[in-house]
Parts: structure tokens; C-alpha cells; sequence
């Protein structure tokens, strides 16, 4: 992790043409990164790829009496994940029995 010279926010790295660049988004400052593995990732194109997201499986998750907004059927699957910060409320989400359209409650 790199910081700024100029300013101090976080740099960071951006593929060039044969080089990969640490760049500040908040006032432009650009370096050469150095030649550490995690760079090499990005001038290689390579990046970790995000979890699979799970179709199906919906047998588990509990029901509930809650109108969808696409069909207008009245009930539907719901489950409750952490999106934002430890310190904020979780997200619950509900997807339609009927018609498996997804949408989310902010608590």
C-alpha cells in the first residue's frame, strides 16, 4: 500500500503499456510501481476472481409475507447479509416465490 507524496491519499495501481503506474485519485500524482507480486497481478491482467453467486438453494431459506414489486405476488424467500460496514445494519433481502425477482430492505 502507497501513499501520496503530495497529498497522503491511497494510490492506486493502474495497468500502463508495459508498466504498471500507482496513481493518486485525488490529485493525479502518478509513479512507477514497484516490481512486488500484487502489481505484477494487475500489469498481467490477472485478478481474483469474486465467489461464485449461488443460483438455487432456495428450499433453506425461509418464506415470509412480503409483496413483490415486479408481479405483485405475496410472498416470497428472504435472507439478511452485512453489505456495508460492521457498524451499519444489515441488508435483507427478498426474492418472489413466484417469479424469483430479488430486491433488498435497508434496515
Amino acid at each position: 500500500m502507497e501513499f501520496c507524496p503530495k497529498c497522503g491519499s491511497l494510490m492506486y495501481p493502474k495497468k500502463g503499456e508495459d508498466k504498471v503506474e500507482l496513481v493518486c485519485l485525488s490529485c493525479g500524482h502518478k509513479e512507477k510501481a514497484s516490481d512486488s507480486e500484487e502489481y505484477r497481478l494487475v500489469k498481467e491482467g490477472k485478478r481474483k476472481e469474486a465467489p461464485p453467486v449461488v443460483e438455487g438453494g432456495q428450499e433453506g431459506l425461509p418464506k415470509t409475507k412480503e409483496t413483490c414489486p415486479e408481479c405483485g405476488h405475496d410472498e416470497a424467500y428472504w435472507w439478511m447479509q452485512q453489505t456495508r460496514g460492521a457498524d451499519e445494519p444489515t441488508t435483507r433481502f427478498y426474492r418472489c416465490v413466484k417469479c424469483n425477482h430479488v430486491w433488498r430492505e435497508y434496515s
